[in-house]
């Protein structure tokens, strides 16, 4: 018989037993297990396998009897298999090919038992049962075991739900956990039921410290700059749809957060509702994104245009002025006039030229980076030349230079070199305007060559020291104030030197005025 008449009542309590511990299992290795336990037990077999199946394709997924790595040995009896034909199976040519299987795993295998594992209509695998012996089933005992088989099935089904389910909630918290923008998840109640780390960076919270706690307890605003309080949106009706085809509102809020630590940073936060099937809200999801930088750029671009507008607005005053003052054919002016009023014109256009050069540099930097034209630079004769240049336009300074003799000659690009220098040199004059010596000193070791230009003005403030070579930055006293300039030239040097290899720093000197230093490595 194929099931022992004497054990066949104990049979069926077994297999309603086993089915309900299966069904009752969600990890889908765990209930192939414990199916081949049971299919080999009521059916005395020897080995047991399980083939589930992937598109048309079937893959051994679970063997009890032969050690898994000789599973592949039964990849012959899968062969020639499609989710059409797998219900009706070839018994003879499954007999063939079992044998075979056999002398090559050396078992003494007589009978295999194949039973499709099918959930509403869909066939999700195949069980075998390989038998030392032969015996013919019954009528009721072929009901008996597809009973198990679709339990079985139903078993697979759901370990299988379970496991992409475990999956999709492990990849959302992967995405969530590692999303650049900080996520919280609020409960109906507005407190936090999920925190990313990104949010923890940005507040300085960690997850265990906002769990379960009020949004308005995590999220103190400092100063809302947009957007309403988020309990006062809810409390106001917000949101609006939960249900239908429209979309919920959202609700966007920026401002200055304050952090753990007591300090700021300018965020945007965009929260989105969930709603529930009765039209209930059920949660929100707000998305935090840092927007300092975003702050910064824009604060950057009204700088620019302010600076911009005041540099351009002068010496196109002045050009215009002396130009309409010269052409009044109402006068006669003297040529000493004349010549006066033409330097002004022309100083005031190498201004606005220099302005210019600034502006394109700047630009072109932004776009394509520094780059540079390297060759021999001889850098005592190119600061001699500088001071040459601005002797002219002052008076009241002492322009000198202090290079050894053996200064060495370094492989660099001269004319950014120049404009390094000229730029240093300018900066001294303008900002020491009382007077007093300038000098441009020269020191070298082994690996490098340094160059450093000297003031007797006010000096800098000590928190400005490193801000100097920001773009656009100005360093804000009564002195700067009432000096032209756009905040380019420093940030200009300082591309230029980084981009050498070296390295340019301001510091204060003892005695007052300040000083400019960079260090260029030296190549033979």
């Amino acid at each position: 018989m194929f099931l022992l008449p004497d054990y066949r009542v104990r049979q069926r309590d077994y297999l309603l037993n086993i089915s309900r511990a299966i069904t009752a299992q969600l990890d889908l290795g765990e209930v192939l297990r414990m199916i081949l336990q049971a299919a080999t037990s009521m059916l005395a077999g020897e080995v047991g396998m399980i083939a589930l199946r992937d598109g048309d394709d079937y893959h051994v997924r679970a063997v009890i009897g032969v050690d898994a790595e000789d599973a592949h040995l039964f990849d012959p009896l899968l062969e020639d298999l499609s989710p059409r034909t797998a219900g009706e199976f070839d018994m003879s040519l499954l007999h063939l090919k079992m044998r075979r299987v056999a002398r090559v795993v050396d078992l003494n295998l007589s009978q295999v038992i194949a039973l499709p594992m099918v959930v509403a209509n869909n066939l999700l695998g195949i069980l075998f049962i390989f038998r030392a012996y032969a015996g013919t089933p019954t009528e009721n005992d072929n009901r008996l075991l597809q009973s198990f088989a679709d339990q079985a099935a139903i078993a697979v089904h759901n370990a299988r739900m379970y496991e992409f389910a475990n999956q999709e909630r492990n990849r959302l918290a992967a995405i969530l956990d590692h999303s650049a923008d900080g996520v919280m998840i609020l409960d109906g109640g507005l407190h936090v039921e999920r925190w990313n780390r990104a949010l923890s960076r940005i507040t300085g919270l960690q997850a265990e410290q906002a769990q379960g706690r009020h949004h308005d307890v995590v999220i103190r605003w400092k100063h809302r700059e947009m957007g309403p309080d988020l309990q006062e949106a809810v409390d106001n009706g917000w949101p609006q749809r939960l249900s239908g085809d429209a979309a919920p509102d959202t609700l966007y809020v920026e401002g200055d957060l304050e952090r753990l630590d007591g300090s700021t940073i300018s965020v945007g936060i965009t929260y989105a509702p969930l709603g529930k099937s009765n039209g209930e809200l059920q949660n929100i999801i707000a998305n935090v994104r840092d927007i300092t930088h975003f702050r910064e750029a824009e604060q950057l671009k009204s700088t620019f245009i302010s600076v911009i507008s005041h540099e351009l607005k002068t010496p196109v005053a002045l050009i215009k002025g002396y130009a309409d003052t010269l052409s009044r054919d109402d006068a006669d002016w003297d040529l000493g006039t004349i010549r006066g009023g033409l330097k002004v014109i022309e100083e005031e256009a190498d201004r606005l030229g220099e302005l210019i050069e600034n502006l394109l540099a700047a630009s072109k930097l932004q776009a394509e980076g520094m780059r540079l034209n390297l060759d021999d630079a001889n850098l005592p004769l190119i600061a001699q030349q500088s001071i040459e240049r601005f002797q002219t336009q002052t008076d009241r300074h002492e322009l000198r230079i202090e290079f050894p003799e053996d200064f060495p000659i370094i492989c660099g690009d001269a004319t950014r070199l120049r404009q390094v220098l000229d730029n240093l040199v300018s900066n001294a004059i303008k900002y020491s305007p009382k007077g007093g010596e300038i000098v441009i000193r020269g020191r070298y070791d082994d690996k490098w060559v340094r160059v450093a230009v000297s003031d007797q003005g006010p000096g800098l403030p000590e928190d400005q020291l490193e801000r100097v070579f920001e773009r656009f930055h100005r360093v804000n006293n009564a002195l700067t104030n009432n000096t032209q300039g756009t905040g380019l030239g420093l940030y200009l040097a300082h591309a230029v030197i980084t981009a050498h290899g070296g390295r340019i720093w301001a510091s204060n000197n003892p005695g007052g005025g300040a000083t400019f230093s960079f260090t260029l490595p030296r190549r033979e």
